[in-house]
């Protein structure tokens, strides 16, 4: 049988009965013209389903993730402005440190908790925000180093577009072998981190960077070890890039679009400080 011929006896679909005329406005083989009534059922009809509406989108991530970065700035300005206006209170000190406390551990309850929560997250951002606004009153008007804190903002800036540009002409990607490597420098980098803290917090190593001030072969270390830890930063990023894309792709719960802020939002957190700590040691040493 022809494709699209009905079989004997039987009217085609959308056609007029045998022996009646077919009705105006409706060619032959085509469904008629619906009715006023059906119209009005059609255009009341909801738009998209509960699974539709409720899946990850990009759009969704990149609300979540300006938001996040909104909170984190006012409460840079909020210490970055204290200092400049009051000098360095007890209260600044008290919303600096409290800030890089109660954010780190904010950031180990987020990295861990398996269902995102959209208020820890924006917490854990403002408490940064104070934290990065003191560091970076400290690091340009303590250090005398004016315009750092823009050339810091631009650089973190720089290296996320170039990153995110570069993932989306397929030319940085992950793979198992680099993860592992990633894993273990970063391990290992924290390490340092730690034990450089300890150090320079019980007066054994007295210097503004701690080990960081030392000299390997004329560069500092703590140049050396930031421009390693950008490449990380980057890294990370691209990790944070890639599991956005599956997200959307396997259609997981909007809600994970708060993960997908926080690493962001960490990350470039992270990138951020390196920098202006790069930039910091540099212009010291000049």
């Amino acid at each position: 049988m022809p494709y699209g011929q009905a079989p004997n006896g039987q009217q085609q679909f959308g056609g007029a009965p045998y022996g009646q005329q077919q009705q105006y406005g409706a060619p032959y083989g085509q469904q008629p013209i619906p009715s006023p009534e059906q119209l009005n059922q059609q255009f009341n009809a909801p738009s998209a389903g509960p699974l539709e509406t409720e899946r990850l989108t990009y759009d969704g991530v990149i609300t979540k993730t300006a938001l996040t970065l909104g909170v984190t700035a006012i409460g840079f300005i909020i210490t970055l402005g204290m200092l400049f206006l009051t000098g360095p209170t007890p209260l600044f000190y008290a919303l600096t440190w409290g800030g890089a406390i109660v954010g780190f551990v904010l950031a180990l309850v987020n990295i861990f908790k398996k269902e995102p929560s959209p208020a820890l997250v924006l917490a854990y951002a403002a408490a940064q925000g104070l934290f990065l606004g003191g560091f970076s009153a400290t690091v340009e008007f303590g250090m005398n180093l004016p315009g750092v804190i823009f050339q810091a903002l631009l650089a973190t800036a720089c290296v996320f577009g170039v990153t995110l540009a570069g993932y989306a002409f397929r030319v940085f990607r992950t793979s198992p072998k680099l993860n592992k490597i990633f894993f273990i420098v970063i391990i290992g980098y924290g390490l340092f981190s730690l034990v450089n803290f300890v150090l320079m917090l019980t007066g054994v190593n007295q210097d503004p960077w701690g080990l960081r001030s030392a000299e390997v072969f004329g560069i500092p270390l703590g140049v050396l070890l930031g421009g390693l830890a950008v490449l990380l930063g980057a890294y990370s990023l691209v990790m944070d890039f890639e599991g956005i894309e599956l997200g959307v792709k396997r259609g997981v719960h909007k809600k994970y679009g708060w993960s997908a802020a926080f690493g962001l939002v960490m990350t470039i957190i992270w990138l951020y400080v390196e920098i202006l700590r790069i930039l910091a040691i540099l212009r010291s040493n000049n």
